[in-house]
């Protein structure tokens, strides 16, 4: 897609970003062995990270932190799993498009609809952000969130990444699973801070990562309590009511979840302002970035990228002390079907 579409994109207007990912998520018990970030290599970045905790949860160390404010929030798309060619919530409205096309006829000859039949991408992408808004509302607006999230389970069992060929839930990162059961060894409360749609994340991210429903914070639509009979639903409407990417991170971060993070992690400039929010504080604070430089495995972007750009956050990083994951360096493997 051409650049005006994924500058749209960023800005994750209605929740158009996601998070899927229903593989490898690794029980605690996994963790009882010696090494608990086994797909790590060794080297400063893992140190790093094991050192943190290892003075944050020292009884009566200078850097002790309470369990209570062990926060750590994560990105999804592109930290704990992939996130191109294009984000992968928008490859499910695309894939929704087409699969609703039967019930509108119409939509054959009426953009944005027809450029999306004809897999026209030079066309979607002149149609800008009014044109995904309108395929965003059509797509994901007009049902109750329970039949939302049925939608979204029941793509999930079908769909294949184009390029390996893979259930998009099988391209989770396997070092940064390992990274969260670790932490919640350690009595940190894990959070996934997305710009994805919260009702887009919630059926698979608790089997995914072993973060449940309550501590997702996501972009999300206006809603509407119903009651038809004696029977109750929400019902989602087309209009935005919170984009969680950017400033909006912290925002939501004080919204749903009442406490600044000692950790975070990212990989974009969208997480630029959660690392900030993080980091900019007394006491010991962690902030990490997964940098994208292993084309082989997986892709090799950043400062140009139409999709995760990551440069304003990859030149504060040295003078903030944030740690950047080289991903060809310093993880072992990538998705855990790579082993």
């Amino acid at each position: 897609m051409q650049r005006s579409v994924f500058l749209w994109t960023r800005r994750r207007v209605l929740g158009v970003l996601l998070g899927l990912g229903l593989a490898a998520f690794v029980p605690l018990a996994a963790f009882a062995q010696s090494d608990p970030l086994a797909s790590w290599n060794e080297g400063p970045a893992k140190s790093s990270i094991m050192d943190f905790v290892r003075r944050v949860t020292t009884q009566g160390g200078p850097d002790f932190v309470p369990v209570e404010e062990r926060i750590a929030t994560f990105d999804n798309d592109g930290t704990l799993w992939a996130e191109q060619p294009m984000y992968f919530q928008i490859a499910f409205a695309m894939d929704r498009v087409k699969a609703m096309a039967k019930d509108h006829p119409e939509w054959n000859d009426r953009q944005p609809y027809k450029a999306v039949l004809e897999d026209d991408r030079t066309a979607l992408a002149a149609l800008g952000e009014k044109g995904f808004l309108q395929i965003m509302a059509a797509t994901h607006a007009g049902m109750t969130v329970a039949e939302f999230e049925t939608i979204v389970s029941e793509w999930l069992k079908t769909a294949r990444h184009p390029r390996f060929d893979r259930p998009y839930t099988d391209l989770v990162y396997q070092p940064m699973q390992e990274l969260l059961a670790y932490l919640r060894a350690n009595g940190f409360k894990t959070f996934i801070v997305s710009g994805g749609g919260i009702e887009f994340m919630r059926p698979w991210a608790p089997k995914a990562y072993g973060i449940p429903p309550e501590q997702i914070v996501g972009s999300s639509g206006k809603t509407q309590f119903r009651l038809e009979g004696d029977t109750p639903s929400i019902l989602k409407l087309p209009e935005i009511e919170f984009v969680d990417d950017g400033p909006g991170k912290p925002v939501g971060i004080n919204r749903f979840i009442g406490r600044r993070p000692v950790f975070a992690a990212g990989n974009s400039d969208g997480d630029l302002e959660m690392l900030q929010w993080t980091t900019l504080n007394t006491g010991p604070r962690f902030a990490l970035i997964v940098h994208h430089t292993d084309a082989e495995r997986e892709w090799a972007y950043d400062r140009d990228s139409p999709v995760g750009r990551l440069n304003k956050a990859l030149d504060q990083a040295p003078a903030r002390g944030w740690l950047v994951v080289d991903m060809k360096r310093d993880w072992k493997l990538v998705f855990p079907f790579q082993k």
